[in-house]
């Protein structure tokens, strides 16, 4: 078997970061002695994440087995998704910034086929995949995420499953959103529909999009990471992926902003 040295775009405080998450589980839970410590483990779990590399090449890579390297992966996951902002949160950490209003969009992450996969086909993306609420900041900066439902579900749809509507009329400010959400109740501002629309509705359709524009930026924050390009494990596991990922980007776009 041959071997080589690869590189991770990340930083060395993100390896840090969730090695010491992981240093604080296993001395709360007394941990015996693992195969790889706290940073090695961080590690492989941040090239699974980052790169999308299988977990047999992770094992050979590391050194241990594909079954370890899944309970490593499943470990860590747990740990960093729990440290997940809950939705009520969300639009009062907006309204404390000083923000006057949230963006709200729904992304597929796609999926590889199942035996019962009628209830993942997005015909909106024409692909299989899981939808995912995702709601940011004006800059793109992500403040929540949901749970994972089959991709057939609609963006309006799942919305309304996740309590998301009312969540921002709870802190008194609005959400932009596409016009997948329109008929939404609640605070939610989407963009005039129709053709042969007048002048002062595509005027505010421009003006909405370049307000919403930014805050869409956080989806392609999140598939930046390239396991959520194209899943290959269980799909319920989208949403605790993306919690995950969401978790580690706000800390790396922290500290570029402290750096």
């Amino acid at each position: 078997m041959l071997f080589y040295r690869a590189a991770v775009d990340l930083s060395r405080s993100t390896l840090n970061y969730v090695a010491g998450v992981i240093r604080r589980r296993r001395k709360v839970i007394g941990s015996a002695w693992r195969l790889l410590n706290p940073g090695q483990q961080a590690l492989l779990v941040l090239v699974y994440l980052r790169k999308g590399e299988t977990l047999t090449e992770l094992g050979a890579r590391f050194g241990v087995s594909t079954a370890t390297a899944w309970r490593y992966v499943e470990e860590t996951l747990m740990l960093l998704s729990a440290r997940s902002p809950q939705l009520g949160q969300a639009p009062r950490k907006v309204q404390k910034d000083g923000l006057h209003y949230l963006v709200l969009d729904g992304t597929l992450i796609r999926t590889d086929r199942i035996a019962a996969d009628w209830p993942y086909y997005s015909g909106k993306h024409r692909v299989h995949g899981m939808n995912i609420q995702v709601i940011a900041t004006p800059d793109g900066t992500i403040v929540w995420t949901s749970e994972a439902l089959p991709g057939k579900a609609h963006d309006l749809t799942a919305a309304r499953i996740w309590g998301i509507l009312r969540a921002p009329e709870k802190a008194g400010i609005i959400a932009l959103a596409d016009t997948a959400y329109q008929g939404a109740e609640g605070p939610i501002v989407t963009p005039y529909k129709g053709k042969n629309k007048p002048e002062s509705q595509k005027q505010a359709n421009r003006s909405h999009a370049r307000l919403r524009g930014p805050g869409e930026r956080a989806n392609a924050q999140l598939k930046s990471w390239k396991i959520l390009r194209k899943l290959r494990c269980i799909p319920s596991k989208a949403g605790h992926l993306c919690k995950a990922i969401a978790i580690l980007q706000n800390h790396r776009v922290a500290q570029a902003a402290c750096g």
